[in-house]
């Protein structure tokens, strides 16, 4: 008994093909293909994110920069109506003169402030982490001895 080969099919008919697993060659040429365009992609989207985040950081770092000037300018008008304010009193030269006097020794003061900070924070190193580290090295050692 010989059999005859199936009909072809008709309109709306589905064709059962066998299901057929690719071979690992072939898995391992599509990663292959497929891993470098996927890490392309991402770095593309990456660069994208940071490009945008790095317009609105400057856009308002340029705004902080802004506030600080018109903080100043605010400054230099209180200053100007200190003056004012005690030229009513005394002489319009010697108002500006006390005003300019308390202004240096303010600037004097937060100058040796500033300097006591940063002898704090000198030598720039770890110094708390680098000791925990030398004691974390010494009981690895003592450990092994």
């Amino acid at each position: 008994m010989t059999s005859s080969p199936a009909p072809p099919p008709g309109p709306g008919q589905v064709i059962a093909v066998p299901d057929v697993d690719p071979t690992l060659g072939a898995l391992v040429h599509d990663l292959t293909q497929q891993v470098p365009e996927l890490i392309r992609s991402e770095l593309r989207l990456a660069q994208a994110e940071m490009t945008e985040k790095g317009k609105r950081a400057g856009v308002g770092i340029g705004m902080f920069g802004a506030a600080g000037l018109l903080a100043f300018l605010g400054l230099a008008t209180l200053v100007a109506t200190a003056i004012l304010a005690l030229a009513l009193a005394l002489d319009a030269w010697l108002a500006a003169l006390i005003v300019a006097a308390v202004l240096l020794a303010a600037a004097g003061v937060v100058a040796l402030l500033g300097k006591g900070q940063v002898q704090q924070a000198t030598p720039p190193k770890p110094e708390m982490a680098i000791e925990g580290l030398k004691e974390d090295v010494a009981t690895v050692k003592g450990a092994r001895g």
